[in-house]
């Protein structure tokens, strides 16, 4: 069955200029132990702005600022399924992490510290074109 879905992420930065990574558990339904992004699925309806907030929030329990779309990729997968994927970034208000139960470590890291990092191709792309 043909699905069309839109997820998305955002490249948060603290004051250092550093920007917060997010370790996936090994038992994450996708990229497990993979270091990612928060962000997520668009529910159906909901506001762009208000759903990357809501997921940067239940990820990370970081409040932002300044969120701004910066690049967006799309692919089509084998079981196709077509996404297409929406990237920010965004200043922390305060920084204090908690992560959520899809996570296991985070670090604060730089763009070239961010690409060492096992990590989606997407992801990479997105820091690239920062």
């Amino acid at each position: 069955m043909k699905k069309v879905g839109i997820s998305q992420k955002a490249i948060v930065f603290n004051k250092e200029g550093k920007f917060l990574t997010l370790h996936r558990t090994s038992t994450a339904p996708s990229n497990p132990d993979k270091w990612d992004f928060p962000g997520g699925d668009l529910d159906f309806g909901e506001d762009a702005i208000e759903g990357i907030t809501r997921e940067i929030k239940e990820e990370s329990g970081l409040e932002v600022k300044d969120l701004k779309p910066f690049d967006v990729e799309s692919n089509i997968y084998e079981d196709e399924e077509f996404w297409v994927t929406i990237a920010y970034t965004a200043k922390v208000i305060v920084n204090k992490v908690v992560l959520s139960f899809e996570h296991d470590e985070f670090k604060w890291v730089t763009p070239e510290e961010f690409l060492k990092l096992e990590s989606p191709d997407k992801l990479k792309r997105f820091v690239k074109n920062l």
